[in-house]
C-alpha cells in the first residue's frame, strides 16, 4: 500500500511539475510581447472599425448597411443597433427589432432635429411578455446636414456610457460616409477630365487622319481602307462610354492605331521605338492615360522638327511598380510653360502642350497619390521625355475594373 501511495504522489508530483511549466512557458511567452491588455483592446477596436468602414465606403445604402451593422454594434457594446437613413431603418442587427416603427418614429425626429434623442419604456411600449428592450440612443449621422442616424438598442435604462460610444461612433460613420463622397466626387471629377481630353485632342487627330486617308482613296484604295478600319477601332476605343480603367495592354494597342494612321500622315519622318516588357501588359491603369503623351509627342514634338523624329515607348518590370515613359526627340518646350495656363488660342503652339500632361497628371494623382504624378524633362531643342510609375496591384482600380 505503502507502495501505491508513493507512486500517486510521484504521479502528483509530475502533473504539479508540468502545470508549473506551462504557467512559466505562457508567462514567458506574454512576457515577451504577445500584446498587453490595452494594446489587445486597442486592436480590437481598429479591427471592427475596418471591417465596418469597409462597407460604408460605397455610402450610406442598404447593402453597405447591412455588412456595417454588426461591426458597429461590437463597438457599442448595443444589444441591438440599427442604421438609418432619412428614409426609415437600412439595417437591424441584435435585439429589438420589433419595435423598428417606434425607433422608425425617433428616427425621423433626430433626423429633422438634427439633435440625439434617448427613448425610455415609455417610447416603446411592448405587449410581447418576454420583451427586454428598456431603452434606446438614436444619433444622428451629420456629413453638412442630417443624413441618417444611429440606434443602439439597450436592456436596461440607457446609460451615460452606451450614449457617449454611439455618439462617437455616429461622428465616425458621418467621415467615413464624406470620404465616400469625396471618392464619389474624385471618380467622377476624373470621368469629366476624360471627357475634356478627348475634346481637345481627338479633333486635331480627326481632322488629320481623315486628310490623310483621303489622300490614298485614289492611289492606294486598298491601303485607305485599311486605314479607315484602323481609324474606326482607334475611335471606338477612344469614344467609349463605360470604364475609367483599361490595360497596359488595350492602351498600347489603340496607341499602336494611332500611330498607323500618323505614319501614313508623316512617312519615313515618323519613326518608333518599343521597349515593353510582356509581364506589365495586364497592369491597370487610368483609361486615356498613356496615349495623350503619345500624341502630344507627335504633335508637338515631331510636327514641327525637320527631317526624321523618334518617339520611344518604354513599359518596364519594377517589382510592385510598372514604369512607362514617352521620349521623342523633337522641338521640346520651355520647362517654364507646364507651370502656367494655356489658353484656348495658344492650343496649336508650344503653350499649349501641357495641356493633355496636366490632365493626366491630375488623373494619376487623384487615383494612385501625390508620389505618382508625371515626371517631365524637356527644354527648347532637346526634345520631351515624359515617365509615369503605375502601382500593379491597387485596390481603387480592382475594385472600379470589376464593376
Amino acid at each position: 500500500m505503502l507502495a501505491n501511495l508513493s507512486a500517486a504522489l510521484a504521479v502528483l508530483a509530475l502533473l504539479a511539475a508540468l502545470v508549473g511549466a506551462v504557467y512559466a512557458v505562457v508567462r514567458l511567452r506574454a512576457r515577451r510581447g504577445i500584446a498587453t491588455a490595452t494594446q489587445r483592446a486597442t486592436y480590437e477596436v481598429l479591427h471592427i472599425g475596418a471591417l465596418a468602414a469597409e462597407p460604408l465606403q460605397a455610402g450610406l445604402s442598404s447593402a453597405a448597411a447591412g455588412k456595417a451593422v454588426r461591426h458597429l454594434r461590437t463597438l457599442t457594446g448595443a444589444v441591438g443597433f440599427a442604421i438609418a437613413s432619412a428614409d426609415g431603418i437600412l439595417a437591424f442587427d441584435g435585439e429589438g427589432d420589433h419595435h423598428r416603427a417606434e425607433l422608425e418614429a425617433a428616427v425621423a425626429k433626430v433626423v429633422s432635429a438634427g439633435r440625439s434623442v434617448v427613448l425610455g419604456t415609455d417610447e416603446l411600449p411592448c405587449d410581447l411578455v418576454d420583451c427586454v428592450v428598456r431603452g434606446a440612443v438614436v444619433v444622428p449621422i451629420d456629413r453638412g446636414g442630417t443624413q441618417g442616424a444611429l440606434v443602439a438598442v439597450s436592456h436596461g435604462p440607457v446609460a451615460p456610457g452606451l450614449v457617449q460610444a454611439t455618439v462617437e461612433t455616429g461622428r465616425w460613420v458621418a467621415a467615413q460616409l464624406a470620404l465616400a463622397e469625396l471618392d464619389s466626387s474624385r471618380a467622377r471629377l476624373a470621368r469629366a477630365e476624360v471627357r475634356a481630353l478627348r475634346a481637345q485632342i481627338s479633333p486635331h487627330f480627326i481632322y488629320n487622319a481623315l486628310t490623310a486617308i483621303a489622300s490614298f482613296v485614289r492611289t492606294d484604295p486598298e491601303r485607305a481602307r485599311e486605314l479607315i478600319l484602323e481609324f474606326a477601332e482607334f475611335t471606338r476605343y477612344s469614344f467609349r462610354a463605360h470604364g475609367e480603367f483599361t490595360t497596359l495592354a488595350e492602351e498600347l494597342r489603340s496607341i499602336d492605331r494611332y500611330l498607323t494612321i500618323e505614319r501614313a500622315r508623316f512617312g519615313e519622318r515618323l519613326q518608333v521605338r518599343l521597349q515593353i516588357a510582356p509581364e506589365v501588359l495586364p497592369v491597370g491603369l487610368p483609361f486615356l492615360c498613356l496615349q495623350p503623351l503619345v500624341e502630344n509627342a507627335v504633335r508637338h514634338g515631331l510636327s514641327r522638327k525637320p527631317g526624321v523624329g523618334m518617339i520611344s515607348i518604354v513599359a518596364l518590370d519594377a517589382g510592385a511598380e510598372c514604369h512607362l515613359t514617352v521620349e521623342d526627340d523633337g522641338v521640346g518646350m520651355d520647362p517654364s510653360v507646364l507651370g502656367g495656363p494655356a489658353s484656348a488660342e495658344d492650343e496649336a503652339t508650344e503653350s499649349g502642350q501641357h495641356v493633355g500632361l496636366s490632365n493626366v497628371d491630375d488623373r494619376l494623382r487623384s487615383v494612385f497619390g501625390d508620389e505618382f504624378g508625371l515626371v517631365v524633362e524637356t527644354a527648347p531643342g532637346a526634345g520631351t521625355k515624359v515617365s509615369m510609375r503605375i502601382p500593379k496591384f491597387h485596390p481603387v482600380v480592382r475594385a472600379r475594373s470589376a464593376t
